[in-house]
């Protein structure tokens, strides 16, 4: 399945797309998911040339360096949202336009080794807070403006879905790309 999330329409299809990412993730452990995108990076990208990476799987889609970007920002979004909800009663979650992201911050021009930098290090800080959670902080809710109430345990099963999404896409633009 390609998995696209629109931001246009967002609220239209929320529950349509975290019911989708949720079926990605299925019974796994989301921490054990979380854990594995790093050392499947340095795996998978392992004597790949950068003009490949830096190829779109198509001419409106991104290429691995762009997604793996977009995967820094996410992880930087979802500390922030975390972070929120561990530490106010239920605050409002902010959406964001992925896309637009992607074409105002230049995603295409961000070098490899700066993404993989910024993913890093963000992955590593939030793992070792979402790794100390108590049941009480994972049941904490937040209000997110497109999906409505969602508790930090919920937010971090649609990370490791979303990691899922962005790994076959990666394989995908992989395969194309050759």
């Amino acid at each position: 399945m390609t998995f696209s999330n629109p931001a246009g329409k967002a609220t239209a299809s929320a529950t349509s797309y975290v019911r989708s990412l949720l079926e990605v993730l299925g019974s796994r452990d989301p921490l054990d998911v979380l854990s594995e995108l790093m050392p499947w990076l340095t795996l998978r990208l392992r004597g790949v040339a950068e003009p490949v990476l830096r190829r779109p799987e198509s001419p409106a889609k991104w290429s691995v360096i762009e997604v793996i970007q977009h995967l820094a920002d996410s992880d930087l979004v979802a500390s922030y949202r975390i972070k929120m909800v561990l530490t106010e009663d239920r605050p409002p979650l902010q959406g964001y336009d992925q896309d637009r992201w992607a074409a105002e911050l230049r995603y295409r021009e961000v070098p490899l080794g700066l993404a993989l930098e910024q993913l890093t290090g963000l992955r590593a800080a939030n793992l070792h807070l979402w790794k100390q959670l108590t049941p009480r902080q994972l049941e904490r809710v937040g209000i997110h403006a497109e999906r409505g109430p969602e508790s930090v345990a919920h937010l971090l099963r649609l990370m490791a879905a979303h990691d899922l999404v962005h790994r076959r896409q990666i394989e995908r633009i992989l395969v194309t790309a050759r």
